[in-house]
């Protein structure tokens, strides 16, 4: 890297970022925001991103990896490679509760910056921009690591997350952002009851009552909850749950999160959970089918790539918190992919009210705000730096490596 000047760099990565701002905002953001889609249904936000890329002269590849709403766009042909990681999916319902439209523009202004600032140092890299449907709950990034998107000899996975500050810091106010955002791992899957529909009145004996075991099964893993520990978590809804009530009901599903800090302690509260749903369906006559979705590994952070994040936001006058203050019991599929390469996943904090927090409509409604946009491109300037640092700095790249290899506990 001694060739290439830092300075250089950042001043290509901030000048091309803000020059796309107004684009990003109303061709990307906006239209993200105004138009949510929920887990591998991102068609729109597919073609308005891959179209956004396309204009700006870079070959999109569609429909990725077997995904229909993936994609991918490389710069560079030789050298290490970086990953940048984008997400665009939305919540049922309360459409862009978790951020999603801001996590794509931070990634593709990253991708954009970082792209430039190469291409005019006539340095030796390869970015990659990733499309990674289905973070919620469809573990998009799970499906790619096992069709191979994540094969190659990645250097570095790079994304980050909007936040409240509430949520990841104790005081308010006193940083723009966060470096090693850790979460915890989850086991996600429905559970299917059948039974045997009989007149409600008439001859109820005859009949097998699903949603009583549906209703079983909610009930003793509430039980359970008191005899688990303060950092795990179990939640489930009733998807289906009968028709009317003069039918005994016949069948019933159920979704389902078993949370916890790691891999193995999701796994023994799992086969706690299962006792009880198994149970249900025992003492009720009711037959039981599970429907697995991929599971979510716990997020770590690493400890190069953090470092080297808060060194170039501090560049740019933005003061990020190293480690985590606040524990944060929520799960993503980017803990995937940093059992697999060395990754870095920030969060940045935009303006919310005390009361609010993700996965809620006033944070959907935060997320669509100028000044959110403009946070999440200051993120970009440092996501971008980061790239290019692990592409041209070989200690870094080593050490993020010899972290991903040997610190994941740090």
């Amino acid at each position: 890297m001694a060739t290439v000047n830092l300075e250089n760099l950042r001043s290509v990565v901030n000048s091309t970022i803000d020059g796309a701002s107004q684009d990003l905002r109303e061709n990307i953001n906006s239209e993200l925001h105004q138009h949510p889609e929920t887990a591998y249904n991102e068609i729109y936000a597919h073609k308005i991103i891959t179209k956004f890329l396309e204009d700006r002269g870079f070959t999109v590849q569609r429909s990725t990896y077997g995904l229909p709403t993936s994609f991918e766009a490389e710069f560079g042909s030789s050298g290490r490679l970086v990953f940048i990681c984008a997400e665009y999916d939305a919540l049922p319902e309360i459409g862009h509760a978790c951020g999603h439209n801001l996590i794509a523009t931070s990634s593709i202004a990253a991708f954009l910056g970082a792209a430039e600032a190469l291409k005019q140092s006539g340095a030796v890299g390869r970015l990659r921009i990733l499309g990674t449907p289905a973070e919620e709950g469809g573990g998009g990034k799970a499906k790619l690591i096992d069709a191979g998107a994540f094969g190659d000899d990645i250097a570095a996975a790079i994304m980050a997350h909007p936040m409240c500050e509430h949520q990841i810091f104790n005081d308010a106010g006193s940083y723009a952002g966060l470096a090693a955002l850790k979460l915890i791992a989850s086991h996600k899957f429905r559970t299917e009851f059948r039974g045997k529909t009989a007149h409600a009145a008439g001859e109820p004996w005859n009949g097998v009552n699903a949603l009583d075991a549906a209703v079983a099964a909610y009930s003793s893993v509430g039980l359970l909850r008191q005899q688990i520990k303060p950092d795990e978590r179990v939640h489930a809804v009733i998807e289906v749950g009968g028709t009317v009530p003069n039918v005994i009901t016949d069948y019933t599903r159920m979704n389902w999160n078993v949370r916890s800090p790691t891999l193995a302690g999701a796994d023994k509260l799992l086969a706690r959970v299962k006792a009880c749903i198994e149970a249900a369906a025992t003492a009720t006559g009711c037959e039981l089918n599970y429907i697995v979705a991929p599971t979510y590994a716990n997020l770590t952070a690493n400890k190069a790539l953090c470092e080297a994040y808060v060194d170039e936001m501090a560049a740019i006058g933005e003061k990020i918190l190293l480690q985590q203050e606040k524990p944060m019991n929520a799960s993503t599929d980017m803990g995937n992919v940093a059992q697999v390469v060395p990754s870095f996943h920030g969060a940045f904090a935009i303006p919310a009210a005390a009361d609010v927090s993700i996965h809620n409509p006033k944070f959907a409604a935060a997320a669509g705000t100028d000044e959110a946009h403009g946070i999440a491109l200051k993120c970009a300037k440092g996501m971008a730096m980061l790239a290019l640092r692990v592409l041209l700095n070989d200690e870094l790249a080593s050490k993020a490596r010899d972290d991903f290899e040997h610190n994941h506990s740090w």
